[in-house]
C-alpha cells in the first residue's frame, strides 16, 4: 500500500489548473460547425428520449443468461446532438444520458436517463447550445462561472461503495443513484478543491483505491487524486508535466503511474478547446512514469509520434520493464474536424487506431509493437490489473465496416504471445460500443464480455453476451430493445 504523501495546495494554486479547462474554451456566439439537421439524426447518433425510460423489457433473440450473472450494466455517452435547429460541432459535447442493463437469469430490461446538470437545463432553457464543449462553441452571456457549469457528465461512470458516479474530464464527478438513475449533485471530494478536474479514466486498486488525474491542455501540469475505497480523499497533488499535451486516459502498474502524452498540444489562442490544439509530429510521444510512493521520482520515455485516447492496462516485468497495452494512431482520431463528421453520419477517411504494446525498458528505452488490428476501448480481465496477462479486448473492424461515420462492428480477442486474435464479426449492418469484461465468480480464469449495440436494420439496440474465452462463436445470448438508443463511450458493471 502506498505511504501517505504529504502535499500542501493553496486554494489558488488548484483552481488555476482548474479554471484552464474554462478558459480553454472562451466563449463564442455562433456554433463553429451549425447545420440544420431532425431530431431523429443518424441511427447512432440520434436524439435520445428526453423523458428518459423506465424499465423497458427486452426482447430475448437467442441464447441463455449464463449462471453467476446477474448485475447491471452501466452505460454513459452523449444523448444529445441537435437542438433549435442546430448541431453540436463535436461528439464529445452531448448531454451524459446515462443507460442501466438489468440481467437476472431469464430476462433483461432497460432503463436509461439523462444528467441532470446545470448545462443541460441552461441549454434546454435556450432552445440552443449556449454552453461551452470540448469543440462546441457557446454564448458569451451564458453566465459561467467555473467548469462544473459546463459538466456534461457524459464519458464514463465508477462506482464508489454503493454511488454512481458520472465522470466528464473537466469538472467533477456527479452522483447518480443506481437504482432510479436520478441524479443526486455533484460530488465535492474537499470544498477548496470544488471544481476541479476528475478525469473520466479512474484506475482502481486491488483493495479498491481509486487513483485519479484531472488535467487541461493549457496547462503543463495535472491534477493527482487518490481515493479511498469508499470514496473518500486521501491525498491531492499538483504534478508538473513535460508539455501541454491532451491527455485522456493513462495507465497504472502496482507501483507507477504512466502518463502517455501524445504531441497534440494546446497553442492557439482561439476557442473552443479543440481548436487550440496543434498536431505536432516531429515533438514525438512522451512517457512519464511517476512512482506512487514518492511522487518526486519521476522517469521521461521518448518514443516516436502517435496519438492515442484509451490505454488497457500496464504490469512490471521482474527486471523493471514497463508494459503497457493502448490502441495508437497515426494521428489525432476525433479532431474538429471529424468529431463534427462523426455525428452527422459522414465517412471519412480518418487512421485508425490499432491494438499495440508498449515497452519501457529499465535502460530508459522505449518501443513499440504493433498489431495490424484496429482496436478501441480496450479492457482487460479486471483481476489481473497491474498483473502479467495475455489477453486484451477490444472494438474492432469488421471484414464489411458498416456503411456508417462509426465503424466498429466487430469483437476481438488480441493474444499477446503470438500476436494472433479471437474476433466475432457482426457484419456491416451492426454497430458494438465498448463491451465490458465480467469476471465469472465461479471461475479464475474465464468471463464474459458484456455489451450493447446497434442493430442498424431493425434501429434496434441490442445487448450481447460472449464467452471471454471463445468470441468467435458469437454471442451466448443476445437481446433487442424496441428502439435505438445513441453510442454510448463507458461504463461500469455491477453484480
Amino acid at each position: 500500500m502506498p505511504s501517505e504523501i504529504e502535499t500542501t495546495i493553496t486554494r489558488r494554486g488548484a483552481l488555476k489548473l482548474a479554471s484552464g479547462a474554462l478558459a480553454a474554451a472562451a466563449p463564442v456566439l455562433k456554433p463553429s460547425h451549425a447545420f440544420s439537421a431532425s431530431d431523429a439524426g443518424p441511427t447512432g447518433f440520434n436524439n435520445a428520449q428526453a423523458g428518459g425510460l423506465e424499465n423497458v423489457p427486452l426482447t430475448r433473440l437467442f441464447g441463455k443468461p449464463p449462471a453467476g450473472l446477474e448485475g447491471v450494466l452501466y452505460r454513459n455517452g452523449p444523448g444529445q446532438f441537435t437542438r433549435g435547429g442546430q448541431s453540436l460541432s463535436h461528439w464529445f459535447d452531448g448531454d451524459g444520458f446515462i443507460r442501466a442493463f438489468r440481467i437476472t437469469e431469464d430476462s433483461a430490461s432497460l432503463t436509461a436517463r439523462f444528467v441532470d446538470t446545470p448545462k443541460r437545463r441552461r441549454d434546454e432553457a435556450a432552445d440552443a447550445f449556449v454552453t461551452f464543449g470540448f469543440g462546441t462553441q457557446g454564448s458569451d452571456d451564458a453566465g459561467l462561472r467555473h467548469p462544473d457549469d459546463a459538466n456534461a457528465a457524459n464519458t464514463s461512470l465508477l462506482m464508489v461503495d454503493d454511488q454512481l458516479w458520472a465522470l466528464w474530464e473537466a469538472g467533477g464527478p456527479y452522483v447518480i443513484n443506481p437504482e432510479t438513475l436520478g441524479t443526486k449533485g455533484l460530488k465535492i471530494l474537499r470544498s477548496d478543491l470544488a471544481h476541479m478536474p476528475f478525469s473520466a479514466h479512474p484506475k482502481i486498486e486491488p483493495d479498491g483505491r481509486i487513483w485519479n488525474f484531472g488535467s487541461s491542455p493549457d496547462h503543463p501540469r495535472m491534477f493527482l487524486w487518490r481515493l479511498s475505497p469508499g470514496g473518500a480523499l486521501e491525498t491531492a497533488a499538483l504534478i508538473d508535466l513535460p508539455r501541454a499535451s491532451y491527455l485522456h486516459d493513462w495507465a497504472m502498474t502496482r507501483t507507477k503511474l504512466i502518463i502517455p502524452l501524445a504531441p497534440w498540444i494546446a497553442e492557439a489562442e482561439r476557442a473552443p478547446q479543440v481548436c487550440r490544439l496543434r498536431w505536432r509530429p516531429e515533438e514525438g510521444m512522451k512517457i512519464l512514469v511517476i512512482d506512487k510512493d514518492d511522487l518526486e521520482r519521476r522517469r521521461i520515455y521518448d518514443l516516436p509520434a502517435g496519438f492515442l485516447f484509451h490505454t488497457g492496462d500496464a504490469y512490471e516485468e521482474p527486471d523493471g520493464t514497463i508494459r503497457f497495452d493502448a490502441c495508437i494512431a497515426d494521428r489525432p482520431t476525433l479532431d474538429a474536424v471529424d468529431g463534427a463528421r462523426i455525428i452527422q453520419g459522414r465517412r471519412m477517411a480518418r487512421p485508425e487506431p490499432v491494438a499495440t504494446m508498449v515497452i519501457l525498458h529499465p535502460d530508459g528505452g522505449a518501443s513499440i509493437e504493433k498489431t495490424p488490428f484496429t482496436a478501441e476501448f480496450p479492457r482487460i480481465d479486471p483481476r489481473r490489473a497491474g498483473l502479467k496477462r495475455d489477453h486484451l479486448f477490444a472494438a474492432s473492424e469488421g471484414a464489411i465496416p458498416p456503411q456508417n461515420s462509426y465503424r466498429f462492428n466487430a469483437l476481438m480477442a488480441v493474444d499477446w504471445r503470438n500476436g494472433e486474435r479471437d474476433m466475432f464479426d457482426f457484419g456491416e449492418d451492426t454497430l458494438i460500443e465498448e463491451h465490458l469484461y465480467v469476471p465469472n465468480p465461479s471461475s479464475h480464469s474465464q468471463g464474459w464480455l458484456v455489451g450493447a449495440g446497434i442493430n442498424l436494420k431493425e434501429r434496434a439496440t441490442e445487448l450481447y453476451v460472449f464467452d471471454s474465452q471463445h468470441l468467435s462463436e458469437g454471442p451466448v445470448v443476445a437481446w433487442r430493445a424496441p428502439l435505438a438508443l445513441p453510442i454510448g463511450f463507458h461504463g461500469v458493471w455491477r453484480f
